[in-house]
């Protein structure tokens, strides 16, 4: 059965055993020609929706817009739309109203919160696209990539997510782990932890990270295999101060396991760190696990994944406000549970919707996560996770810009939430830091990023 990306119908369900992912063979000659035709050179629909509410694709600014002077990576990305107006503002006291356009999580937080939470929605955009080498990559996916490992890697895929026209939920979670991004990012982060007991709890870290796999230049024999590596220190609390991660990244993670070490100030001690990953507690109070950055990354295979459909939802779009360093942090900061929803720009856009099952055997404090992947991206912008119970436990917002100086999407702040103890957190803060992340113009290479240069660096 040949299921084209246009055709999908709302919620429709792919069900495959994991055998025959692997002998899944690529796209067809007709649905390659579709790229940069009906379908966008990314594999979206070019074609906006019946009301016009979403847009056609223009793609008509690649890199920064001819209105915006933009200063370089490590500068203030300016708003390409800057004097626009809120169409309208969701509340829980009209919820009802957006009800099929809404995510479970959102429609929970307009539950917990119904003073306070709002979605304010503004007019939607598909005006950016990625670097000619991005569209030239993905095209070259289409032909050549596959499944490995029963769905749980990649094989024959270089610089943009493997599978544009995709036909089951394992080709869906690969597209949104290996999305063009930077593929050299070094930056100071900070992350927030609210409790509901209006406490917090702030943890600054510093992240140098080098991608094989996005390197411009490169090409898919190039890289080997090694999707990122990366370099996380910790700056606050005092606490923590000089502890460092370093993890080695692969795009077959069943064939080679993600590699972590781990340097600890107090034993001034290098050692392996085989826990990094899925579930493992991370961040400020440990309030977010290793396999939720960006929503979901790293190793797919605990879980069972299956391709839930398409729909139009609102969706944190065009963050540029948000972005800003020059935000002031204790107006982003509200003790209500959740971020300043004036802060959030959201706009109305086709989504992928992709649901993980844990798999019988496997370990994971969620049992079922559904991520919702924006379709011109690839890259998931909510998450809702479920309990053991089946109780919706966290949902999770991941804000993104276009990046002018990548041409690409980059993502940027994200939020956290637990509905169940009203606390939430929010990770990748930039205020206060004189600037944003440099993207592409670090002077690391692969030999930074070894066990021995993380002895040294520790001290």
């Amino acid at each position: 059965m040949t299921c084209k990306t246009r055709l999908l119908p709302l919620f429709l369900s792919i069900g495959l055993a994991g055998a025959s992912l692997n002998a899944h063979a690529q796209a067809s000659a007709e649905e390659i020609a579709r790229l940069g035709k009906d379908l966008t050179p990314m594999g979206a629909e070019k074609a906006g929706n019946a009301d016009g509410s979403i847009p056609a694709w223009s793609g008509k600014w690649r890199g920064a817009p001819p209105q915006v002077k933009f200063d370089g990576t490590g500068h203030k990305r300016p708003d390409p739309y800057p004097d626009e107006k809120p169409l309208f503002t969701i509340t829980a006291q009209n919820m009802d109203q957006y009800a099929s356009k809404l995510s479970d999580g959102q429609k929970a937080l307009f539950k917990r919160y119904p003073q306070t939470y709002k979605l304010v929605v503004y007019p939607s955009h598909r005006d950016f696209r990625y670097s000619e080498s991005v569209e030239n990559n993905i095209k070259y996916n289409a032909q050549n990539a596959q499944l490995v490992s029963d769905g749980y890697g990649v094989a024959n895929a270089y610089g943009a997510s493997p599978f544009p026209i995709p036909k089951n939920g394992y080709e869906l979670i690969w597209n949104h782990n290996l999305p063009s991004r930077a593929w050299k990012e070094e930056a100071t982060y900070l992350m927030a932890l609210t409790l509901s007991n209006q406490s917090r709890v702030f943890e600054k870290v510093h992240y140098q990270i080098f991608s094989p796999w996005d390197n411009p230049t490169g090409d898919a024999k190039a890289y080997d295999g090694i999707q990122a590596y990366a370099m996380i220190s910790t700056l606050e609390p005092v606490r923590k101060k000089g502890e460092i991660i370093l993890t080695n990244e692969f795009s077959n993670p069943v064939a080679q396991p993600r590699q972590s070490w781990q340097y600890i100030p107090g034993t001034r001690r290098v050692r392996r760190a085989p826990t990094v990953g899925y579930d493992t507690p991370y961040g400020a109070g440990g309030f977010r696990v290793m396999d939720e950055d960006r929503l979901f990354n790293g190793a797919p295979d605990r879980y069972e994944w299956k391709m839930v459909g398409k729909q139009e939802m609102y969706i944190p779009y065009n963050n540029y406000k948000l972005d800003d360093p020059d935000q002031d942090l204790n107006a982003l900061l509200t003790n209500n549970g959740h971020l300043n929803p004036d802060a959030v720009r959201y706009e109305l856009h086709r989504v992928w919707v992709l649901e993980g099952t844990l798999r019988q055997g496997s370990r994971h404090i969620y049992a079922k996560r559904r991520l919702y992947l924006d379709e011109d991206s690839w890259t998931a912008a909510l998450a809702d996770n479920y309990d053991a119970k089946g109780q919706l436990w966290r949902t999770n917002v991941q804000t993104s810009v276009y990046a002018y100086e990548i041409q690409a999407f980059h993502a940027r702040v994200a939020v956290y939430h637990d509905l169940i103890a009203g606390s939430y957190l929010v990770d990748r803060l930039v205020n206060g830091m004189g600037g944003t992340a440099h993207l592409n113009d670090a002077h690391f290479d692969a030999s930074y990023f070894t066990a021995s240069n993380l002895r040294k660096l520790g001290q």
